[in-house]
């Protein structure tokens, strides 16, 4: 099967310790310790313990209690430590983390993965969500470099739009994007309605760098309660880079 040849792969590129995303793995006996990196030094005793089949319901929400649509954005709750007995509970636990994670990082390593770009992706869209096939290459890069903000989701993007390279190997983490997701398509079809009802003003270079300055200040403290996918909300974070964008290329 796939899942055991992508396990198998994973196992034999590190020895004693690693990270995957925002999960630090130990070698444990003949199994593994996994805990939050932010507790990666912690005392064990210090941690909740939770079991391998608690790990999925652990990753559907933020401390706060939001809910995350987004399994690989920076939020994942810390304070916790999960023993995985085997191979195979291993797999199980990265699965629930991270559903998919494990079979895209096996098959971004072969010599030509399974990448579908901007492009392609949006070119095969039909309905409401068309018209993200609309945004220019300067729009759609600003559209994409905003969404895919390593604030907001920690898959290395490997898919690009004209104008906007594939992130870096050493820019997010170990898990590959290999085409745009559901969100981002969401972020775009918002985008594009944006640019033709709402044409970008003109601002000076003074009031260009005010404004620019009041969306830093927005992002570094975001209103509480927003729902991560609510682009309709001006206040949404990612709305918030993609003006921050906007507003410094004039677009």
């Amino acid at each position: 099967m796939v899942e055991d040849i992508a396990l198998k792969s994973f196992l034999a590129a590190w020895t004693d310790e690693r990270l995957f995303v925002q999960v630090n793995i130990r070698r444990a006996g003949s199994g593994f310790e996994l805990r939050h990196v932010a507790d990666r030094a912690a005392a064990a005793e210090s941690l909740r313990s939770i079991g391998i089949a608690d790990l999925r319901q652990l990753a559907q929400f933020t401390t706060g209690g939001a809910f995350r649509p987004l399994k690989c954005a920076p939020n994942l709750a810390s304070g916790w430590r999960a023993r995985a007995a085997t191979n195979e509970e291993l797999a199980a636990a990265l699965d629930s983390l991270y559903p998919g994670a494990l079979a895209d990082w096996h098959a971004a390593q072969s010599p030509a993965p399974p990448v579908t770009h901007y492009r392609e992706f949006t070119a095969r869209q039909t309905g409401m969500y068309r018209i993200a096939a609309a945004l220019s290459d300067e729009q759609a890069a600003q559209a994409v470099a905003a969404c895919c903000h390593p604030d907001f989701c920690l898959k290395r993007r490997c898919w690009t739009v004209p104008g906007l390279a594939a992130d870096a190997a050493n820019a997010k983490s170990l898990v590959p994007c290999l085409e745009p997701c559901a969100l981002m398509l969401e972020f775009a079809r918002k985008v594009a309605r944006i640019h033709q009802e709402e044409p970008a003003p003109k601002p000076t270079a003074d009031t260009a760098a005010a404004l620019a300055s009041k969306l830093e200040e927005l992002l570094a403290h975001p209103p509480s309660g927003l729902r991560e996918a609510d682009f309709s909300a001006p206040e949404n974070p990612r709305r918030l880079r993609w003006e921050l964008e906007r507003t410094r290329h004039g677009l």
